[in-house]
């Protein structure tokens, strides 16, 4: 009957407006704890979300069952390790995305372009399209670095703040790949200050004695990303460096479109 159908659909839309509610205010709450370093109190949670505990605590109750989160023997919540397994799923999809770009880098610029994403305190690159030169860099897909020592890690760190710099250069420490590798907290929030000045990154013969990198960063990704290219230092030269950089900031603004164009996509 049209009267009881018409109720029934009405009675189940303050239901699935609650559901949304929940899932968003759970996605919230993750993000919150990623940004305190993944770790976080409800106490914490509850002034930085300004949701009332009750609500906290039971939101979190179910991401614990679900493997989301963990509580701690101190009765503080940490991301879980489910997450992991989402996270490094994501990377490859987005690095999948990159790859059409990457390529269109390797046309221009004739050298190996490279996408990276800054996971935790390390560099993680997720997706590469080497060069046509016989002479060329190569970096495995999946492979982790320092950030202080690589282009994109600079690319990546330049706008974050210098007090949380330093503290992840503590946790890292900073040794030497190369002797032009820096490794001061001093010498690189320098260096970060020329990414901003200038708007790129370079890794001079710091990750490797004959190569050269130029990173850019991609503006508004859904995930902190970066992108660059490496070639040997005699064609990665100053005079190529002043071609490519515009075509590598071309390039991340059109990867920044077209992630954004996704993620509008796949939204109902």
């Amino acid at each position: 009957m049209p009267t009881s159908s018409a109720s029934t659909t009405d009675a189940a839309k303050p239901a699935a407006s609650g559901g949304v509610q929940s899932l968003e205010r759970a996605f919230d709450l993750l993000e919150r704890m990623a940004d305190a370093g993944g770790e976080v109190g409800l106490s914490e949670l509850s002034a930085s979300s300004g949701l009332p505990l009750p609500t906290i605590h039971r939101l979190m109750r179910t991401l614990v069952a679900c493997g989301y989160v963990r509580q701690q023997p101190n009765r503080r919540y940490a991301l879980g390790p489910r997450l992991i397994r989402l996270g490094e799923s994501a990377a490859r999809l987005l690095g999948t995305w990159a790859r059409p770009y990457l390529a269109r880098l390797v046309e221009e610029t004739g050298e190996t372009a490279n996408m990276a994403l800054l996971d935790g305190d390390e560099i993680v690159y997720v997706a590469q399209v080497p060069s046509k030169h016989s002479m060329r860099m190569f970096t495995e897909v999946g492979r982790r670095v320092l950030p202080h020592s690589t282009g994109v890690g600079k690319a990546l760190l330049a706008h974050t703040p210098d007090d949380e710099v330093r503290a992840l250069l503590s946790r890292t420490g900073m040794p030497a790949a190369t002797e032009k590798t820096i490794t001061t907290a001093d010498g690189f929030l320098a260096a970060l200050a020329a990414v901003r000045d200038t708007g790129y990154a370079v890794d001079d013969n710091e990750q490797e004695i004959g190569v050269r990198c130029l990173a850019v960063s991609v503006p508004d990704s859904p995930t902190a990303a970066a992108i660059s290219i490496s070639g040997p230092a005699g064609r990665v030269t100053e005079a190529a460096t002043e071609r490519i950089v515009p075509i590598l900031q071309e390039v991340a603004r059109e990867l920044s479109t077209a992630l954004a164009n996704t993620t509008g996509n796949g939204q109902a």
